[in-house]
């Protein structure tokens, strides 16, 4: 949920996400870090991470990694940058939408995000970017929380949906990042649905994948 969209980032709710996720990162990770080893796994050389927040997945990068952040929201910046230089991670941090990433045409190997796709304007955008920035044979590894199936968790989505949004600078809970994924024109795409069990039920219905360009 760490904005990578186009809408401007508020100085107090992005100050509030920033803590928020720092506070969070590790009951986030707990749950979440067997998804990420198996989607990140191997990733190296050169990285694109959209939406790069506090920097909780450089954990899972080798030392010595090139990683480009793109990351909008200031207030993500300082952690995120004391969090890649612990970790030896060589990081420059872009702040610019996940829709304009400037970066030359496929020049990353990786390109990741988590829980991104949910909070963009226009995320066929995004992926377009994806798909242009990555090499060819490159691949997009991928977390999202998507739209429940018809039930609980779906009127659950709904009914927090705008003050849900407003909290989280553009987040929303239902989404189809799947149908977005497909249609982006990668190789191949491989996705897993899980539930992410926590007391937080608008975002229990998540994916896990990679598609390859």
């Amino acid at each position: 949920m760490p904005d990578a969209g186009t809408l401007p980032t508020h100085p107090v709710r992005g100050r509030l996400n920033s803590a928020f996720f720092a506070a969070m990162s590790g009951y986030i990770d707990q749950r979440l870090a067997g998804h990420k080893r198996r989607i990140l796994t191997p990733a190296g050389g050169v990285v694109a991470e959209i939406g790069a927040g506090n920097g909780p997945n450089l954990r899972y990068l080798p030392p010595g990694t090139t990683v480009h952040a793109i990351e909008p929201n200031p207030y993500f910046h300082r952690r995120l940058e004391r969090t890649a230089a612990g970790l030896g991670i060589d990081l420059t941090v872009r702040p610019v939408p996940g829709e304009a990433i400037d970066l030359d045409d496929a020049s990353v190997d990786t390109v990741l995000c988590t829980w991104v796709l949910c909070t963009v304007d226009d995320p066929a955008q995004v992926l377009r970017e994806v798909h242009r920035i990555l090499r060819p044979g490159g691949r997009f590894a991928f977390i999202e929380h998507v739209a429940a199936p018809p039930g609980g968790v779906r009127r659950a989505q709904r009914l927090v949906r705008r003050p849900w949004r407003w909290t989280f600078e553009g987040c929303r809970t239902d989404r189809d990042t799947a149908a977005y994924i497909r249609a982006a024109g990668f190789r191949s795409v491989d996705i897993t649905g899980f539930d992410f069990r926590s007391s937080f039920v608008p975002v229990r219905t998540q994916i896990a994948g990679t598609a390859v360009r």
